[in-house]
């Protein structure tokens, strides 16, 4: 397994490393390593084209030339590449560098300054519930967006959680999808036929007895993160990982309050519900085990110390117990032999079968060789367990027949004794005969009873509500349970979906028949999400089983940039689980922007401004020769952008100044024009219809007390 990406490494660089410094694809520059593992190590690194910190994960030397781990390194980048989630690692890049004469395989991830969840354990568990789950939920939401995008992570583990430092937000955000797989019936959690990888202290008990893995290996995993950050423990320890993976498989993981008595009944059992060895006792998925843990979590901020109610509704269901094989589903108190022939975990294979440097640590992703056997093993000449022994029957005379030699690797078989009658005294005969037909009535009469009498048909209940199907099948003689009830599109809520056994099945007398109940048609309603960020959004929408569609930018004056303005459908809108919710994220004030009005018309400016919703004001009206009268003399600001309510001042023309003209009638034309001149008059002279030539002035146009501009001309008219 690869190391988890920027797993947060003290050294932060090794000196000599060629890789350092190097150029890869000729865009990313290499600086110092911060993880190193089995298969590869993680650099922090500089994308030159993009000016911006990553994260590359180099595969060691020499491993590129093997075909099985490239397909890997690309799986992983291909997987990763699928999940578009707040709390899962970004893949950006993938390539396979040859500039120094040998492959360079690489990945180029999201980079995440900070440190890993294996961190948070060391320094804060055992820690409070509500501190462990706040830590979980993102790892649960991140794999439930797995989980419906059909992947699984398959190693689920502390070190493969990121956390962000505050400076960059706190993020929390899951890393290393190097072993995710599609989702299907036959999914193996092996890298090559026959070693099954993974981290033993976080394998499902399945995986180590079939090596089949689908989303609720994941939950286990998860149920196993919590149990230690709620106790600072492993739930299981061992002195090998072969020990470790055999107690996961038959013991299971303990309630968290045996070791923090403080810890809620609840809490307790969704730790045992997530971590059931049965996994059809398991939430289906990451979605369901959310929606468990969000009911935990309202459990713990009522602050309530316990809910029995709660509780015994997320603690698993008993499984029946097969009276021919009472051993499979109950716990194993007494050690039984580990022994080859029939779950041979071996140590460590080569690293280049596993992608492993083992360090001796269980958290390390181990590898271990498998065979398929059966759940419960007899070693090779063991006695057999008292429920697989015949049953004693009456001596008679008998002759043993050779039985076969058991083959290698498996238990004896069992041959019955076969009965011949011997050629004595003829009173034997009948009386052997009759102790024949008693036997093969016997037998008769044990088969009837065992295999049908004391069985009972399961009495269809379909439809019916809780309480009417639980009347039908005790007048059958058989008791009701409530199992966990689930949503239906077309069966009425609180009535029987299904029923375990189904209608017309088999069920022992006075046993029992579980019940699902139906929740009615799943919906979910669209949550409030307005003045939230866009990450905040989605994480609130993938915690209601609904899906982020698309953002749009909307210009808004009272909502900050980047924050939900509204969504489509609005809040309150209730939709089916799946269902895409888009976002309306402002992007601020909308800016306007300004021109200049000056030497324009001041009744103009004032309209325009006022219909892009900003405030005029006039800061004085001035005299001015050349700007005319109520046009703009200057604007502050003149150009730029403002936004809505901003205010543009201006200064208005009152046109020129208006000067009186004073009487010169009967002046000299030398004292009527310094006069007039001094006032800033221009002057001209005229003479007048009776002009004598005395120079004195008869009249002025314009005439005396008349207000004209300043530095217009008078024409002076002489007699």
């Amino acid at each position: 397994m690869e190391p988890p990406e920027h797993a947060r490494a003290a050294a932060s660089g090794v000196a000599g490393d060629p890789l350092v410094g190097r150029l890869l694809d000729g865009r990313y520059r290499v600086g110092a390593r911060v993880a190193r593992g089995g298969m590869a190590s993680v650099y922090e690194a500089t994308d030159t084209r993009l000016d911006r910190t990553v994260a590359v994960k180099v595969m060691h030397p020499g491993l590129g030339d093997d075909q099985d781990f490239a397909e890997r390194f690309v799986r992983e980048a291909r997987a990763a590449a699928r999940l578009n989630h707040p709390h899962v690692v970004g893949v950006y890049d993938q390539g396979d560098d040859t500039s120094d004469g040998q492959d360079t395989v690489f990945l180029v991830m999201e980079y995440v300054p900070g440190h890993t969840l294996r961190d948070v354990i060391r320094k804060e568990a055992p820690m409070p519930p509500r501190r462990a789950l706040a830590l979980l939920e993102p790892v649960v939401s991140a794999l439930a967006a797995a989980h419906r995008a059909g992947l699984i992570h398959r190693d689920v583990k502390p070190e493969n959680v990121l956390i962000a430092d505050e400076a960059h937000g706190g993020r929390v955000k899951v890393a290393d999808f190097g072993l995710a797989k599609a989702i299907s019936a036959d999914t193996q959690h092996t890298a090559t036929g026959g070693v099954l990888i993974g981290t033993v202290s976080y394998l499902a008990p399945e995986l180590v007895v079939d090596g089949r893995a689908d989303a609720r290996a994941d939950v286990y995993a998860a149920g196993v993160v919590l149990y230690e950050l709620l106790t600072g423990n492993k739930p299981h320890e061992g002195e090998s990982p072969i020990q470790v993976a055999y107690r996961h498989v038959h013991h299971d993981v303990p309630m968290p309050s045996l070791l923090e008595p403080g810890i809620p009944d609840y809490v307790d059992a969704l730790v045992a519900r997530a971590t059931s060895r049965d996994r059809d006792q398991r939430p289906a998925d990451a979605t369901v085990l959310l929606h468990h843990l969000h009911r935990v979590e309202q459990a713990i901020r009522e602050g309530l110390a316990s809910d029995p109610e709660l509780a015994a509704d997320l603690l698993p269901r008993q499984a029946p117990v097969s009276d021919d094989d009472p051993a499979d589903r109950r716990e194993d108190t007494t050690p039984e032999p580990f022994d080859a022939g029939a779950l041979a975990l071996l140590t460590q294979v080569d690293p280049r079968d596993s992608g492993l440097v083992d360090d001796g640590s269980p958290d390390r992703t181990t590898a271990l060789e498998r065979h398929p056997v059966p759940r419960t093993p007899v070693p090779v000449g063991a006695a057999p367990r008292p429920s697989d022994q015949a049953p004693p029957t009456t001596a008679m005379p008998v002759r043993s027949v050779p039985t076969r030699r058991p083959s290698p690797g498996r238990a004896p078989s069992r041959v019955a004794p076969v009965t011949t009658t011997a050629r004595r005294r003829s009173v034997k005969g009948p009386v052997s005969l009759l102790l024949a037909v008693l036997l093969v009535g016997g037998i008769a009469l044990g088969a009837w009873w065992f295999g049908w009498e004391r069985y009972t048909t399961t009495p269809a209940v379909l439809g019916l509500d809780e309480a009417a199907a639980s009347a039908k099948l005790e007048a059958a003689g058989l008791e009701a349970e409530a199992g966990e009830p689930a949503y239906s599109e077309n069966v009425a809520a609180g009535m029987v979906i299904t029923t375990d056994p189904g209608p017309g099945g088999k069920v022992l007398d006075g046993g029992t028949v579980t019940l699902t109940l139906s929740l009615g048609p799943e919906r979910y309603d669209v949550p409030q999400l307005k003045g939230q960020t866009e990450d905040q959004a989605q994480d609130a929408l993938a915690a209601t089983n609904l899906a982020f569609g698309k953002s749009t930018g909307r210009w808004s004056e009272t909502v900050p940039e980047g924050q939900v303005i509204r969504t489509s459908p609005k809040a309150g809108t209730t939709l089916k689980p799946g269902a895409t919710v888009d976002l309306v994220l402002s992007r601020g004030r909308k800016p306007i922007t300004i021109k200049d009005w000056t030497g324009k018309s001041f009744d103009h400016a004032l309209a325009a401004l006022e219909t892009r919703r900003l405030k005029v004001s006039v800061a004085g009206e001035e005299f001015s020769d050349t700007v005319p009268e109520g046009h703009v003399i200057s604007q502050d600001p003149s150009t730029g952008t403002l936004f809505r309510g901003d205010t543009v001042s201006f200064v208005v023309s009152q046109g020129p100044e208006l000067v009186e003209v004073p009487t010169v009638q009967a002046m000299g034309v030398e004292a009527a024009t310094e006069l007039l001149e001094g006032l800033g008059f221009k002057v001209k002279t005229e003479e007048s219809d009776v002009y004598l030539g005395l120079g004195y002035v008869s009249s002025s146009d314009p005439g005396a007390g008349e207000q004209v501009p300043k530095g217009s001309t008078i024409t002076l008219f002489l007699v």
